[in-house]
């Protein structure tokens, strides 16, 4: 979600001001790219990237129920599709507020 929705989901009366993007700040963020792509498995709510090494990647026990992604999948906020709204935020909060800070 975008961090003006985070803001106004904590607060619906926060005042915002938009400065503009700052030297070294990112637009978007890339978890999984083009190089992880030979080595990662989709699961129902995660995706796992398991290590080349020891030939790990292609082990049927860490691998699971998984299923390999296309050559060329990416996970980048700028192509994602599933976007948590602000009320989904407050309701996942008022849900998790007795974890949330705790270790």
């Amino acid at each position: 979600m975008k961090v003006t929705d985070i803001a106004k989901a904590i607060s619906a009366d926060t005042t915002q001001q938009i400065v503009g993007i700052r030297p070294g700040e990112k637009l978007h963020e890339q978890m999984i790219g083009f190089e992880d792509a030979p080595y990662t498995y989709e699961y129902p709510d995660h995706y796992k990237i398991l290590p080349s090494i020891n030939d790990w990647n292609k082990d049927p026990a860490r691998i699971g129920e998984g299923i390999k992604v296309e050559p060329d999948f990416t996970y980048r906020s700028d192509s994602n599709t599933e976007w948590m709204d602000i009320e989904a935020l407050k309701g996942w909060i008022e849900k998790n507020l007795n974890n949330i800070g705790k270790i």
